[in-house]
């Protein structure tokens, strides 16, 4: 008998995975969780039945979320990752030398534990020793630590349940002073397609907070209409302005000098939302 996982991307659009087996399933006290092991995408982390990372194509969203940024930056020492418990992020954050604090806020340790035993290939970095795992709430940690972190990076979840209050204007106001005085943060904002007032609404809040926003693009298969939306805040460095030519090889399979530049060329239905 075929196996298949379906999910719901939109209540009208179903994406659905031939599965080989389910590795992994539980239910923790935020959400339910799933390792499957899938024909097209290989393992896959899924949690209230919606994909949040594969080992086929979580390179492209991992490398996006962090190099960009990072990149962005004059000289990052401290980054704050919120969200993102599967690994991902971290282990391409560690790739930066200035870097040599990694601090990761994850409001369910059930995420980090399982992504360290079935998603090795993403949760490598977790026991490096610039690493700090926080298991708690990444709404109350920015409001805890003022003038701390050089970038922040919201790696969330879809904007429901344990994440909706990462899409608030509130909380990137706290972002905004949790930063240092040139800090840049960044987020997933989901889909241009399937949530286009929500971008619209973020990059309207985030420009109204920060002195420069931006938003860039990048595609991952596994996500709803592929299409993804980033968005950045920052203090003082524009993305733009990056000398292309001093960006160093980190071993990406994404995320290149010419990607950093390329990225932030939006087509005319994205600028239309960002008016």
């Amino acid at each position: 008998m075929d196996l298949w996982f379906e999910e719901y991307q939109t209540k009208d659009m179903v994406i659905s995975c031939r599965v080989l087996r389910t590795i992994h399933q539980e239910k923790t006290p935020f959400q339910e969780l799933a390792v499957l092991d899938t024909v097209e995408f290989g393992r896959m982390l899924v949690l209230d039945d919606v994909i949040q990372t594969t080992i086929k194509d979580e390179f492209v969203y991992h490398e996006m979320i962090v190099h960009v940024a990072l990149e962005t930056h004059a000289r990052p020492v401290k980054v704050l990752i919120i969200g993102g418990g599967d690994g991902g992020a971290v282990r391409e954050v560690v790739k930066h030398q200035s870097v040599n604090k990694v601090v990761l806020c994850e409001i369910d340790g059930a995420v980090v534990e399982s992504s360290k035993k079935y998603l090795p290939e993403i949760s490598c970095a977790l026991e490096n020793p610039k690493v700090e795992v926080v298991i708690d709430d990444g709404i109350k940690h920015v409001r805890n630590n003022k003038n701390t972190y050089d970038i922040i990076i919201i790696d969330s979840t879809d904007p429901v349940g344990p994440a909706e209050g990462l899409f608030s204007a509130a909380f990137y106001r706290d972002i905004y002073n949790s930063l240092n005085e040139d800090g840049i943060f960044v987020a997933q904002t989901e889909s241009p397609f399937f949530n286009g007032s929500l971008v619209q609404r973020i990059f309207k809040d985030v420009s109204g907070i920060f002195p420069l926003a931006r938003l860039f693009l990048a595609n991952v298969p596994s996500y709803p209409g592929g299409l993804w939306t980033f968005t950045m805040g920052s203090k003082k460095y524009d993305p733009l302005d990056v000398d292309i030519k001093k960006i160093k090889n980190m071993d990406t399979k994404f995320y290149s000098p010419a990607i950093h530049r390329t990225c932030f060329i939006l087509p005319p239905f994205v600028k239309k939302l960002l008016k």
